[in-house]
């Protein structure tokens, strides 16, 4: 049986998903943003919470943990470097880390940057990734905690997995990524595609998630900052990878 996965609003632009495996009757919620939403979506499938797989600390995406633990008993898996400050952490992971969630195994990546501790979530077998705010659709997450090196390293471990992993992540910002993307790559056809796409979809209230690995390299300014076009694009044609992702996520800051 195939794992099913449910992604679902919360707050004003959080996304959450619910991934259920049928032969076992397991559930996890990726991240909990808002109590609520989490319980909506879990009565709205008929499905029973028993894990909470934990990308960081950060508020808009722990909320829910301390209540849905109390009230389901659920088990909540999480970053080992942010392990104080996750309230109702059951087991502490890093990377290179993988466990069993039902019949399948979750690999667990360190994709710091955004904040020290930050993880993500892949399961080869179902060719799905939860990357939280590394990455998002044509844009990654300010690096708040960590250095553009670091957040580089992180995006690249993304940009490794195979091209056609489902991707999710943490917030629907797909639409104002676009038109910073076009800002430093404005002749790229494949990018000019897809803003219009996301226009048309968020028009019509629609997600614009999940996404790909193959449609962020061909899209993504932050995925593509090793690409010689891009750093020829904003005149750093000789510099690091990571420092040409620097000025991007700099302009982006500025924007």
């Amino acid at each position: 049986m195939t794992l099913e996965i449910y992604q679902f609003p919360a707050r004003s632009d959080n996304y959450g998903v619910l991934v259920h495996d049928p032969e076992t009757g397991m559930t996890a919620s990726i991240d909990a943003p808002e109590e609520s939403a989490v319980k909506k979506a879990l009565d709205a499938n008929g499905w029973r919470l028993t894990h909470i797989f934990t990308t960081h600390h950060h508020n808009d995406h722990t909320e829910g943990n301390a209540a849905l633990k109390a009230e389901t008993g659920c088990e909540i898996i999480g970053p080992r470097g942010e392990a104080e400050k996750i309230h109702s952490l059951d087991k502490q992971v890093g990377g290179g880390d993988s466990f069993r969630f039902g019949n399948y195994d979750v690999q667990v990546l360190d994709t710091p940057g955004h904040t020290l501790g930050h993880i993500s979530y892949f399961i080869p077998e179902a060719k799905v990734a939860f990357v939280g705010d590394t990455m998002f659709a044509m844009g990654c997450g300010r690096v708040f905690e960590g250095s553009h090196e670091m957040m580089w390293n992180s995006l690249s471990k993304l940009r490794a997995l195979p091209e056609d992993t489902t991707v999710f992540a943490g917030h629907e910002y797909t639409q104002s990524n676009a038109q910073f993307a076009l800002t430093i790559e404005p002749d790229n056809a494949a990018l000019k595609a897809r803003a219009k796409e996301v226009d048309a979809l968020r028009e019509e209230g629609k997600p614009t998630l999940p996404t790909t690995i193959a449609r962020e390299l061909a899209t993504n300014p932050f995925l593509r900052a090793c690409e010689p076009e891009v750093k020829a694009a904003i005149g750093m044609a000789d510099a690091a990878d990571w420092q040409v992702f620097g000025e991007i996520r700099k302009r982006k800051d500025n924007a």
